[in-house]
């Protein structure tokens, strides 16, 4: 039974990525969704995360290959987030931007700052279709 939420939940993120990034891509090339979810340590206080989302968003600012970003915290009623309470969508224009992206130092460094905050991750990458 677990699986089966497990399985709806990822579907749900997807379903809900792709219907909300829809008006960006209209009229754009192609656009490859890099869509990474966190869930906390209970240790971690709120100091720690905001750290965490401030650095984050910072990458965009930083690293070229990355087109678009946005973020947010889990409102959903459902709870089906089994615990991931953040989402952020990170838009590439290629598979090797993204790659590029995975490598590099300033997201290598975001990694290390996350790290100590950090219970679990979900990514879900696709290519983002009208």
């Amino acid at each position: 039974m677990k699986k089966i939420y497990k399985y709806l939940f990822l579907l749900s993120i997807i379903a809900m990525a792709s219907s909300l990034t829809q008006a960006q891509t209209k009229g754009s090339p192609k656009a490859l969704r890099h869509v990474v979810m966190f869930k906390f340590l209970d240790s971690a206080t709120p100091e720690d995360v905001k750290k965490v989302e401030d650095a984050f968003a910072a990458l965009s600012g930083k690293i070229k290959l990355i087109k678009d970003f946005e973020w947010g915290t889990n409102n959903s009623p459902e709870n089906l987030n089994q615990g991931l309470t953040h989402c952020f969508f990170v838009t590439f224009s290629s598979d090797k931007d993204r790659d590029a992206y995975l490598v590099h130092p300033d997201h290598k460094a975001f990694v290390e700052i996350l790290k100590p905050h950090l219970d679990k991750v979900t990514v879900v990458d696709y290519w983002a279709k009208k």
